[in-house]
């Protein structure tokens, strides 16, 4: 077997609310205090992941974090037991209640930046943590991260799990939304595309209405400790403008695979010399650029048309995984039918229902880590994680009985959800073979 790439997805958390956390992330400010439902945004994710699985792309699966977050509420002062730890922040301090219970750790784009064994001097697959820092409710996921790459990839020989790197301003780092891999097959040597929002050391174009969350010092320092080869490795700066139009991330805008690389017209500051340096050093580059009078930024904001998943097929083609909201704009869907009546590498669209993750920002692309990965390596990943007919069965079990199908940002200071998360995670860690990954558990 050839190398192949395997989709890690996020699975929902049992704390899935709409707090407006996420300042730059349109959908999440819109979308702040409606009631969510976690029972019914944990199934959308687990169907897309089982329809993929069935569709025969490799599956896998990252689970929730412990949520609320005690650990990080005591440490802001909040003492006492746990309800009463809770109770007290939900009186003096509402938005950080909602902070330490955002079920965020959903989008496991931002979980790593990943370099495969092909593209890394050491021959390892090597994973660096987002250390996630322009978000509060983000920055906290770091160690659990790391915690659970290690369970589910902890194999030393094959794998490197490096921790986030400094928690400061400097090293704004969002892992593998800001990142992409170019080559003709998953198991050869690749080109490694970082994109950052800013750069720290200089004076440059920048956004004025929402923040520049990736910085180049950052990208360039996971490079480093993936052991690129200087040569292989571009690092090109977002367009600030369409930062400021709610592209917080690279994979809001942009998405590639293997060759292709499918974007929008305003994707990049200084998009032309971009494009010519990936033709350079990516044999067979192919860019579907969709023009702004075709589809405008704010469209593709909307329907998150580029937040999509781009997967390869067996007979060559490509496969676009989408939102149910692509289909629903006239424009958006017009132009991908053609795409794919046309000779374009995207041949088939498949469309999923994720609304829970859309109105907290985050489509297909969000939920999904991409690991490229060879037959022996894919072998040395924890079985348990991967989805099949009987995990799936058990995981809709798993949410079914522990899940809510309503919650609301008041609902977070009850005792019991907390109760039922704990109950919860201590299952799924038997489930998936974990041990002991979350802090309740030492």
């Amino acid at each position: 077997m050839k190398a192949r790439e395997v989709n890690f997805d996020g699975l929902v958390g049992l704390t899935h609310h709409y707090a407006g956390l996420s300042f730059g992330n349109e959908a999440s400010t819109r979308n702040q205090h409606q009631l969510s439902n976690p029972k019914l945004a944990a199934k959308q994710g687990l169907l897309k992941m089982k329809a993929l699985a069935d569709l025969g792309f490799a599956q896998g699966i990252i689970p929730p974090h412990e949520r609320p977050n005690i650990a990080a509420l005591r440490q802001l002062g909040f003492s006492g037991s746990d309800a009463q730890v809770l109770a007290s922040a939900a009186k003096h301090a509402p938005q950080l209640l909602s902070a330490a219970s955002s079920a965020s750790a959903m989008w496991v784009a931002n979980a790593a930046t990943v370099a495969p064994s092909a593209d890394s001097a050491d021959g390892k697959v090597h994973f660096t943590v987002a250390n996630l820092n322009n978000k509060f409710h983000r920055a906290m996921e770091a160690p659990t991260t790391a915690a659970l790459l290690r369970a589910i990839f902890g194999d030393k020989a094959r794998f490197t799990v490096h921790d986030a790197l400094p928690q400061v301003a400097l090293f704004g780092d969002e892992g593998a939304a800001n990142h992409n891999r170019f080559g003709a097959d998953y198991g050869e040597p690749g080109v490694q595309l970082f994109v950052y929002g800013r750069e720290e050391a200089a004076a440059g174009r920048i956004p004025s209405r929402y923040p520049a969350r990736q910085t180049r010092e950052a990208s360039e320092a996971v490079a480093r400790l993936h052991q690129l080869d200087p040569t292989r490795t571009l690092f090109a700066q977002q367009n600030p403008h369409v930062i400021d139009q709610g592209v917080f991330h690279n994979d809001v805008i942009a998405v590639s695979n293997q060759q292709v690389l499918f974007c929008h017209q305003h994707a990049f500051l200084n998009q032309p010399e971009v494009l010519a340096a990936l033709r350079e050093k990516v044999r067979g580059f192919t860019t579907i650029e969709v023009p702004e009078a075709r589809v405008s930024v704010s469209d593709a904001v909307t329907t998150y048309l580029f937040n999509s998943q781009l997967l390869s097929r067996d007979d060559g083609k490509m496969l676009l995984v989408l939102p149910e909201e692509a289909r629903r704009h006239p424009g958006v869907w017009q132009y991908l039918c053609e795409q794919v009546e046309s000779d374009s590498p995207i041949s088939e669209l498949k469309v999923f229902d994720l609304r829970e993750s859309m109105c907290n920002g985050g489509g297909p692309a969000c939920l999904r880590l991409r690991v490229a990965l060879t037959a022996q390596e894919q072998a040395a990943v924890n079985p348990a994680v991967m989805m099949n007919d009987t995990l799936f069965a058990a995981l809709n079990r798993w949410v079914d009985r522990y899940y809510r199908d309503r919650l609301s940002q008041a609902d977070l200071a009850d005792p019991q959800l907390l109760q039922e998360g704990r109950e919860a995670l201590d299952e799924l860690t038997r489930l998936l073979n974990l041990g002991n990954v979350y802090s309740f558990q030492h």
